[in-house]
């Protein structure tokens, strides 16, 4: 039917539907299974899950999985049986480090060898974009249940869908006199699957025909807006804003990626973990998550949109660097941000340097 949810919008409601705790319908092939993400599983829905019958198993990224010293045969993660006995406790403590000290005692972690794992592997990404915990309870079923408001998703039809940022959509752009410079305008675009917003700050009328100075900054709540000591994004934010009115031109993007693209939510645990001893790079590995879960492909697409195919760039993250020129556009000049460092934040300064490659 014309009037129902394409593949995006599909999957943007089922993204909503784990935020919430609700089971969400995969499909691949003639195989159907349902997920819930553990984060927000219940008890109620784990003895529902149960009384379905069949094994089921909770998936975890392979980082999450080395922590707890389980088997990922499947490479990038690993299922989990789900013991007998194991009630919601078991399973929340399989995915979240927090109750890591609280429930030392979770092993051995039996994991699943055999058959295919797209079902895990999809369940795991929703959960990731959903800003959740990357890990969900999965159960194969023979035939799709009457409760899911939504057809099954159909693995084989997502394709580039699941894994690939939604095109954007410039909704709004007006005049914003700032601090820096009352040439100031700010452009809005807006994912077509609903997600998050993000945002071109412009100023003055840079030369589409020439490298417009820019900064692709992702949104830190902590820094940019409570002045947090902890990393060095306010001072960034407000030196590449300065520098840029100070030139009279250039674009900064604000990205909705706070915590490295895995929600402010999961940063808190991270730097949770990091009050236990762990960097930074620890601690998202811990949670379950990769180095840096951004997309910064979405920056080019918003750079190309407003006109320009080359950057002076500031950052002194050399992947930005890469994947803008891996984007078409032409990085003419990178342009260092060596700003914020203070007692508090010597040490995550000092892991970006050396285990991410910033340029500190």
């Amino acid at each position: 039917m014309a009037l129902g949810p394409k593949i995006p919008e599909q999957i943007a409601r089922l993204r909503a539907d784990l935020r919430i705790g609700l089971p969400i319908l995969l499909r691949d092939g003639a195989e159907m299974a349902l997920a819930l993400a553990t984060e927000t599983l219940s008890a109620e829905r784990l003895a529902d899950l149960r009384a379905l019958g069949g094994p089921i198993t909770v998936a975890v990224t392979a980082r999450r999985a080395e922590t707890l010293r389980a088997r990922a045969y499947d490479g990038d993660l690993a299922r989990i049986l789900l013991p007998k006995d194991a009630d919601l406790t078991w399973v929340q403590a399989i995915a979240d480090p927090s109750l890591d000290l609280i429930s030392p005692m979770k092993g051995p972690c039996h994991t699943d060898r055999e058959g295919d794992a797209a079902f895990h592997r999809a369940a795991i990404t929703l959960c990731k974009q959903a800003h959740l915990l990357p890990a969900a309870v999965v159960l194969p079923v023979a035939s799709a249940p009457e409760f899911p408001a939504l057809p099954p998703l159909d693995l084989m039809a997502v394709g580039e869908h699941l894994s690939d940022a939604s095109p954007l959509t410039k909704v709004a752009a007006a005049r914003v006199p700032l601090a820096v410079s009352e040439a100031g305008r700010l452009h809005v675009f807006r994912p077509k699957d609903g997600g998050d917003e993000h945002y071109a700050v412009e100023i003055g009328r840079p030369d589409r025909a020439k490298p417009v100075l820019s900064r692709l900054h992702s949104a830190c709540f902590t820094g940019d807006l409570l002045g947090s000591l902890k990393c060095d994004c306010g001072p960034q934010l407000r030196a590449a804003l300065a520098q840029i009115g100070t030139e009279g031109h250039g674009v900064l993007l604000y990205l909705n990626q706070e915590g490295r693209g895995i929600g402010l939510a999961n940063k808190m645990r991270a730097y949770a973990l990091q009050d236990q001893g762990f960097d930074t790079v620890e601690a998202n590995h811990r949670l379950g998550f990769e180095d840096d879960e951004r997309d910064f492909n979405i920056g080019a697409e918003i750079l190309r949109s407003l006109g320009f195919s080359a950057v002076r760039l500031m950052t002194n993250n050399p992947g930005k660097l890469e994947m803008m020129r891996a984007a078409g556009l032409d990085v003419a000049e990178h342009v260092p941000l060596k700003v914020g460092r203070n007692a508090h934040n010597t040490a995550y300064l000092d892991t970006k340097s050396l285990k991410s490659g910033h340029l500190l």
